[in-house]
This record gives C-alpha cells, structure tokens and sequence, in this order.
C-alpha cells in the first residue's frame, strides 16, 4: 500500500470529495490505464473516459470489472451508489445513470485523487 496524502487519504477513506474541476485528470486526453492510488489496481482505461461537463474524470466502466465494486451511499440527504475499489476498499468516487446512452448509460464519476494514471 502506498503512503497517501492528506488529502488522498481524506478522499479515500473518509468518503471526502475533491473540488470540482481542481484535479489533475478532469482534461487528461492521453491514451493509458487508471490504477488505485492506494494500491496499484487496475480500475479504468482511457478509452472509456468522456467529458461530462461535471468536473470530475469520468468513464463509461471498468476496465476491469472484478476490481471495481459499488454500494448504496445515503449519505448527505441523497442516495447515491458509491464506487470503491475492491482491492483496497478506498472511495473511489460514485457512478450515476446519466453517462452516454450508447456506452450503456453509466457515469463514473471519479476523484482524481484516488487514481495515478499510466500513460501508454
């Protein structure tokens, strides 16, 4: 496991949230693998990240889907679905029905705190 910083470890094991369009990867358009900050896992690839407009990187799914798990978040008033890594059970960010309707409508929206990306 990877030493985190204060603010990852808020992010992603607290259930904080970054500001919005404050990360690093909001308009990252380079070819590559998303992986866990914590732990290294696999978690999106490039090629399923869109521009949502709701500054936070965005994808339509999991590169891999074993290694991505949801679970109901009534938090803040709300339901939500909250997305975590199933490796290291870091928050991840959540995922929502509004993505594109051609890739299946989900709209995974991820701090860019919990990712370190890998160009290709």
């Amino acid at each position: 496991m990877k030493e985190l910083t204060p603010e990852e470890h808020h992010v992603m094991h607290e259930g904080g949230t970054e500001a919005p369009f404050s990360g690093k990867y909001v308009d990252n358009h380079e070819s590559g693998v998303y992986r866990c900050k914590a732990c290294g896992t696999v978690l999106f690839n490039s090629d399923a990240k869109f521009d949502s407009g709701t500054g936070w990187p965005s994808f339509t799914d999991p590169a891999v889907a074993e290694n991505v798990g949801t679970r109901s978040d009534d938090s803040h008033g709300s339901h939500r679905t909250e997305v975590f890594c199933k490796n290291c059970g870091g928050h991840l960010g959540h995922v929502f029905e509004d993505g594109p309707v051609e890739k299946g409508g989900k709209r995974y929206c991820i701090n860019s705190v919990c990712l370190d990306f890998k160009k290709e």
